[in-house]
């Protein structure tokens, strides 16, 4: 049996320019950081006494003799890659839901491609997983998604992460001191909105208006080094990484209107009202997590104000996607 551990992200900057069809022809860069909540996937290779060759277990449970049978398409699609022949029995959980603006897709991804790897005893690198989980939630399901959440999930951590034309990419991890980090996570509030949606969708919208949007979109490019300048200057006072959060917002919200709603805004509005910096939706729009930057003073104010909204501390992880239990 084997169990693997890959964190969500937040993606503070630089969104939208990790789409290939921006970064193939303008390079792409995000500013990102993992955080400590996590999905699990068990797996195990099925015994050979039931009616069913696979046991796929998430918000369905999918037993199957087939897998083109499986309707699951990132569980269809990997057992394919990887070209696994036996009987499999998969359990998916995590700590937050899915279709929440987390990454939560490509980190299933990510952690499922690396459980299975260890199901075969075979060592695979960070960079591995993370190229192998693009191309198949690209490629082979053939989903509108961006390049930066694989990374993030099989990397970890708080990094610049930088597409380059040839579709090649590098990982520069942000180095700040313990005492910067902890007022970064000070300042992070964090909102369940209550709204789900799916990623694909919203990211269609926006990839056919990237023609459109080169000037927002080189704008939002910009601020990935800016805002690292603020985190690694300590004579940076950190309400201007807050200030920067709340103009690529009104930046990202005009890319196309599936990003924000009203309830959205007023969400946000509120919260902006109450003394928050700045924030963002963490995802592609449409609902999911919202993030708030907020000094920490004012925190009872904004959680008296969005008090019918559910807060989830979080804190930043620096591991990666992890074989956390491996039992042949």
């Amino acid at each position: 049996m084997i169990i693997s551990k890959t964190p969500f992200r937040i993606s503070f900057f630089g969104g939208g320019t990790d789409y290939p069809v921006w970064y193939r022809e303008n390079g792409g860069a995000v500013l990102s950081t993992t955080i400590d909540k996590y999905c699990y996937i068990t797996c195990r290779y099925l015994p050979p006494f039931f009616n069913h060759k696979h046991h796929i277990v998430y918000s369905r449970d999918e037993k199957v003799n087939n897998v083109d049978e499986i309707k699951h398409p990132a569980v269809r699609e990997i057992l394919k890659f990887m070209n696994l022949k036996d009987g499999l029995e998969i359990h998916y959980d995590a700590d937050l839901p899915a279709r929440s603006g987390l990454g939560s897709s490509s980190s299933f991804t990510v952690g499922l491609l690396h459980s299975l790897y260890a199901l075969k005893k075979k060592d695979v690198s960070k960079n591995q997983l993370a190229s192998e989980a693009i191309h198949i939630e690209q490629n082979l399901i053939k989903e509108n998604v961006g390049s930066q959440d694989q990374i993030a999930a099989a990397f970890g951590g708080l990094n610049k992460i930088k597409f380059n034309k040839d579709n090649t990419f590098e990982i520069t991890p942000v180095i700040i001191t313990k005492e910067r980090l902890r007022e970064l996570e000070e300042h992070i509030m964090f909102y369940f909105t209550g709204l789900s949606r799916t990623a694909s969708d919203i990211a269609e919208d926006q990839i056919k208006k990237t023609p459109q949007k080169k000037i927002e979109l080189a704008q939002m490019y910009e601020m990935v080094d800016e805002a690292i300048s603020i985190l690694t200057n300590n004579n940076s006072a950190i309400d201007e990484f807050g200030k920067l959060l709340h103009e690529s917002w009104r930046l990202k919200r005009s890319l196309t209107d599936k990003i924000s709603t009203k309830v959205i805004d007023d969400i946000y509005d509120s919260a902006y009202n109450a003394g928050a910096l700045g924030g963002k939706l963490t995802g592609a729009g449409g609902g999911g997590f919202m993030l708030i930057f907020a000094k920490p003073e004012v925190h009872p104010r904004i959680k008296d104000t969005l008090k019918n909204l559910l807060y989830v501390p979080v804190q930043i992880d620096k591991s990666g996607s992890e074989i956390i239990f491996y039992d042949m």
